[in-house]
């Protein structure tokens, strides 16, 4: 009996080109599984698109004193060229620039604010004196407190894998300028991830088809407890708060871009003669698998997961082949 698969690869990020390390640990192997499960006779949909929001870009734009913009669309044009030539094909790859991207992400946005899924509250975030402006997450780097690896990021460290917030970085300094921002009070809107947990750890203890270094690293990530992680910054590159008195915020990529697999996959749907059949991979039964880095297993297998919880009537990842390397 035929199945419904969809596979949701990793979005790169608009900032820079794919390396080999890329395309062999994720885009190469989720297209080899696509196209299993095509000779197999299943349906399947591969969706993925370019990052394009986020401080990645806007670090990337500064260095070179150019718009974001314009980075997003050179890279963007580069993923493009480089599927074409490697021979991977995505039933479509896409951008979170796009008007589709936005309207899905302010629907869920919405959706969890009416479930009671996301509060509003004020936070610290590093603030630079010298450049009179907040820094979000990227644009500050400090010690890891968790491992001490010296390089980690406001939002995670690349050394042990854990999810960050900037108070949290010892000795921390702002990218750009070196200098060591204070902290002042801005008000944001928050997942509450805090109230998913006990779903989150009975749902992942459950998947014994997960390979061991998933499923390992997702439980202890939940068993070490679960805080509500903001959704908003005070940057201007990204898609905006759909509510009013927010004007200079944006929501933050790492909210947004996982929303990318169900808006790219709505996109796909109506560029066909049934608009409605993205709702074969994500109301009906189907299988979503997730390729990615392991750097990306806690917004997959956590974070993303808790905000399809708290909308509900979507389906669950079904498997998170994320490789170590």
């Amino acid at each position: 009996m035929e199945e419904n698969i969809l596979v949701a690869v990793a979005w790169p990020y608009a900032n820079g080109s794919i390396h080999l390390g890329q395309v062999a640990g994720c885009y190469l192997p989720a297209d080899i599984f696509a196209r299993f499960h095509r000779m197999k006779g299943n349906n399947v949909l591969m969706v993925s698109g370019s990052d394009s929001h986020g401080t990645p870009v806007t670090l990337t734009a500064d260095n070179e004193n150019v718009s974001p913009e314009e980075i997003a669309t050179r890279y963007h044009d580069e993923f493009l060229d480089n599927w074409g030539r490697l021979g991977i094909e995505f039933d479509l790859f896409t951008s979170t620039r796009t008007a589709n991207h936005e309207k899905v992400v302010h629907d869920i946005f919405l959706r969890l604010i009416n479930q009671g899924c996301i509060s509003k509250h004020e936070m610290r975030q590093p603030f630079c004196e010298i450049d009179n402006r907040f820094l979000a997450d990227r644009y500050v780097e400090g010690i890891c407190p968790h491992c001490n690896f010296n390089g980690a990021r406001g939002d995670q460290c690349d050394g042990c894998g854990n999810t960050l917030d900037p108070k949290d970085l010892v000795e921390i300094k702002h990218k750009d300028c070196a200098s060591t921002p204070i902290f002042r009070d801005t008000e944001h809107f928050f997942l509450k991830l805090s109230a998913f947990e006990k779903d989150l750890i009975d749902w992942a203890s459950e998947k014994s088809h997960w390979k061991p270094n998933v499923k390992n690293f997702t439980l202890g990530f939940l068993e070490g407890g679960l805080i509500d992680r903001a959704i908003t910054r005070d940057i201007t590159w990204g898609i905006p708060i759909p509510l009013e008195g927010f004007e200079d915020k944006r929501i933050y990529v790492w909210f947004e871009a996982v929303i990318g697999y169900l808006s790219a996959s709505i996109e796909w749907a109506s560029q066909t003669n049934n608009p409605d059949q993205w709702e074969d991979y994500w109301k009906k039964d189907s299988k979503p698998y997730y390729f990615m880095g392991k750097d990306n297993i806690p917004f997959h297998t956590v974070i993303w997961p808790a905000m399809l919880m708290g909308y509900g009537s979507l389906n669950l990842p079904h498997d998170v082949p994320a490789n170590e390397y």
